[in-house]
């Protein structure tokens, strides 16, 4: 008896050799591995055996129920006139019984020619083995699609990270539990979508390729327009863009938006990656806070069936939130009051006694955000908003009437991460031109050779007026990491960004 398996050792050349005069042989036969355009399925796996478990105790005899199921040849065992082999479909995987007697000898002669990886369809009647393993007695089987390459050893799988992020396509193969990730992060989208739509927000799409590059500090990919003769930049956020509508009327949006920044890459960043931004005309930052809290309970509920969850062993309950303005944080994990500093002078004195770096021109607000980045964020284990951040990192965030040396702006911590940032935006065009303005210099003078403009088109939409209104950003990837317990960004996106082969 032959054994054959997922258990082909992908460097193999002679495997190679062997599938590609399976291949030619094929050919010459008449008989083309790649010609077949259709074929119809009328169950997937999981859907049959379930279809077998209920109605196999009311079969009259000699009654039997056909399918027609589609997919990988993920295993063999031929045994002379009779196999038993496993094929794996998008549901799940579900054994075959391949007999001569059932599909005649030609076909038979053939099937024991067929690989492992190699698809094909297969026609017959549900019944159960001894063993109890529900399984299809084959009265017809079709090649359907020639494998050439082997797939990975199925006792180790393909355990090479890198290498799982590099083909994807063999890793949901030969590790299908992968596809559970991607599945849940299909459904946390649609689940997001169906909530916001829920409260009268109204799905958009907004340019990608954009006419300049505006002085954010996130630094932009830069191309070229043929036709127009001009640079144009990757987007790296869809915000101004969402907030014109607003000034249209349009008073409730959001963007499913694909996003690109030419930066570093880590566990948390891929240079593309997907976030969600909404704005809501006449609310605020706290209407915001609000509608994070319904939703990430929902989801937690949705995905994970209870909003208390385990990222990485350590229990998360999204059903509860702290809210703690940054001034607070700072206070209770730091020991020191913001309110104390009399001077810029002494906010840097006071940064100097807890071994904080800042710049030797820092304001009280720049000592903040250093001190809360030193001494807050490692803490923030459970879900919490820090909110009221200074001015000084905020150029797109209304000032609080009652102090405008803080923004009415927060971002949202889980697991020491930060997940989502949120503000009342600002609609003063006198004072968003000068921040604009601002921050370009800033950035012209730490960088001389920078393309960066003030986005002054932006500047007039609110010179017509945009009401007071509440925005919020928050990333995909980050999220469904969290929902699915996954370590790496890479883990949940299908292709992530890779350094080429050498």
């Amino acid at each position: 008896m032959a054994q054959e398996s997922i258990n082909q050792n992908q460097n193999s050349t002679s495997e190679l050799v062997v599938r590609r005069e399976k291949l030619n042989a094929l050919y010459e036969s008449g008989n083309n591995p790649f010609e077949i355009t259709k074929y119809d399925v009328t169950h997937e796996s999981v859907d049959a055996i379930k279809l077998f478990e209920e109605k196999e105790s009311t079969l009259a005899e000699g009654e039997v129920i056909t399918v027609r199921v589609a997919g990988r040849l993920v295993s063999r065992r031929i045994m002379g006139k009779a196999s038993f082999a496993h094929l794996l479909d998008g549901a799940g995987r579900i054994q075959l019984y391949i007999a001569r007697d059932g599909i005649g000898e030609e076909s038979y002669a053939a099937f024991k020619k067929w690989d492992v990886g190699d698809i094909v369809g297969i026609e017959g009647h549900l019944f159960r083995t001894r063993t109890g393993e529900i399984s299809i007695h084959a009265t017809s089987a079709t090649l359907l699609a020639k494998s050439l390459l082997p797939l990975p050893e199925k006792f180790h799988g393909l355990t090479n990270l890198e290498q799982r992020y590099r083909q994807r396509y063999v890793d949901l193969i030969v590790n299908p539990e992968v596809k559970d990730t991607f599945v849940k992060r299909s459904r946390i989208l649609s689940l997001i979508r169906s909530f916001l739509d829920s409260k009268g927000y109204l799905e958009v799409d907004t340019p990608i390729l954009l006419p300049i590059e505006i002085g954010a500090s996130a630094r932009s990919f830069k191309t070229h327009h043929n036709t127009l003769d001009i640079p144009m930049y990757l987007r790296i956020e869809t915000e101004l863009y969402l907030k014109r509508l607003i000034v249209g009327g349009m008073n409730k949006v959001y963007e499913v938006g694909r996003i690109f920044r030419n930066e570093g890459m880590d566990q948390k960043h891929n240079p593309e990656f997907t976030t969600i931004e909404l704005y809501e005309a006449f609310t605020d930052y706290y209407g915001m806070m609000d509608l994070v809290e319904e939703l990430y309970s929902m989801l937690a509920r949705e995905v994970c069936g209870d909003t208390k969850i385990t990222y990485q062993g350590i229990e998360i309950d999204l059903g509860k939130w702290e809210r703690l303005t940054m001034v607070e944080a700072v206070k209770k994990y730091a020991g020191v009051d913001y309110h104390d500093w009399k001077s810029d002078e002494e906010a840097r004195e006071a940064a100097k006694a807890l071994h904080v770096e800042v710049p030797a021109d820092a304001s009280c607000g720049t000592v903040l955000i250093e001190i809360f980045d030193a001494y807050v964020e490692d803490k923030l284990i459970q879900p919490t908003f820090i909110y009221d951040y200074p001015v000084e990192n905020s150029p797109l965030a209304k000032r609080k009437p009652t102090d405008p040396r803080f923004t009415e702006r927060f971002e949202y911590f889980i697991n020491c991460t930060e997940y989502g940032n949120a503000f009342s935006e600002l609609n003063d065009p006198v004072d968003q031109r000068e921040r604009f303005e601002n921050q370009v210099a800033k950035k012209r003078a730490e960088d001389p050779e920078t393309t960066a403009e003030v986005d002054y088109d932006y500047v007039t939409a609110l010179e017509y007026g945009m009401p007071p209104t509440g925005g919020l950003g928050f990333g995909i990837d980050r999220l469904v990491m969290l929902l699915t317990d996954s370590a790496s960004i890479r883990d949940v996106l299908l292709f992530p960004t890779m350094k080429p082969e050498a």
